[in-house]
């Protein structure tokens, strides 16, 4: 997968996560925090080539903000890399507000990690964490529930859907999880709520964009984008839309092996024309 279609992948889950986690909360996580307000951008300026951006940052509704990144190794460099974020957050909110933001830092740890120490401290400042780790979580019971209480037809708690993201994370090792995230997959087509089903399978994305190998991730895009929520996901960029914005959506469509003629039912052919030019010459369509 190239960067342009991954950096297009980004924007396609933050559009997402945008609508469905509003006015969600971190108690499914055991963390006491106030819910989520409102989804901000995850790019930074002056990132370099080959640095990813933050997992995600949140607005709560108490004005402060949380960052939070999902992390399978314990060391120094992830939280010299969150001091840099920090920084960089704080520089763009300060420039587009005029206030010192309040930022928590907040990690969740997959499988792999038992336990980590909360801070770093370089003398002149201190970086608290707020700290998950997944692998403490009742997951094969938290699966279990929700399977049964789909096969009755019940509807899911805020609780569960949140759990059942994080669910693979809970998992050692890019195989299992990788596991991990097919299994939810096909629980989570079970979902009869195209909201909370669509909720599921962005936070999926995110999962495996991080943890599972390329071509991995591209398998389950291509299996989440079978389903009619997946392609309301995939298929984003409206037909009346802005014409970049068109061409970047038949871009992801290629990208996913969506077929011509489908694509073609919500776009010209001028569309996928210009967006099969741009992958040829694999630009990115900023």
């Amino acid at each position: 997968m190239s960067e342009g279609i991954a950096y297009q992948n980004k924007d396609i889950e933050f559009k997402v996560l945008s609508e469905v986690f509003k006015e969600k909360s971190f108690a499914a996580y055991g963390l006491d925090l106030p819910k989520i307000k409102e989804v901000l951008p995850t790019n930074l300026p002056m990132v370099s080539v080959n640095e990813l951006r933050m997992d995600n940052l949140f607005l709560l509704e108490d004005g402060t903000y949380a960052l939070v990144d999902y992390e399978s190794a314990n060391n120094v460099k992830n939280r010299i890399k969150y001091m840099n974020y920090i920084a960089r957050i704080t520089k763009r909110l300060y420039e587009e507000h005029g206030d010192i933001p309040e930022i928590r830092m907040i990690v969740i740890y997959t499988g792999d990690v038992a336990a980590a120490k909360p801070s770093l401290d370089v003398g002149c400042m201190v970086l608290s964490m707020e700290q998950v780790f997944v692998g403490d979580i009742p997951a094969e019971e938290i699966y279990n529930t929700v399977k049964r209480k789909l096969g009755n037809g019940d509807k899911l708690t805020e609780q569960e859907l949140m759990q059942l993201i994080i669910l693979p994370l809970a998992e050692r090792g890019k195989d299992a999880k990788q596991r991990g995230v097919e299994r939810v997959i096909n629980l989570a087509k079970h979902i009869g709520n195209e909201q909370e089903q669509k909720f599921v399978f962005a936070g999926l994305l995110v999962i495996s964009d991080k943890f599972i190998g390329k071509s991995e991730a591209e398998a389950i895009r291509r299996e989440i984008s079978m389903t009619k929520v997946g392609r309301m996901i995939f298929e984003d960029g409206a037909k009346n839309g802005a014409k970049k914005e068109r061409i970047i959506a038949v871009v992801n469509m290629l990208g996913f092996d969506i077929p011509e003629d489908r694509i073609l039912e919500k776009y010209s052919e001028s569309d996928l024309e210009e967006a099969k030019k741009a992958l040829e010459e694999k630009k990115l369509l900023h």
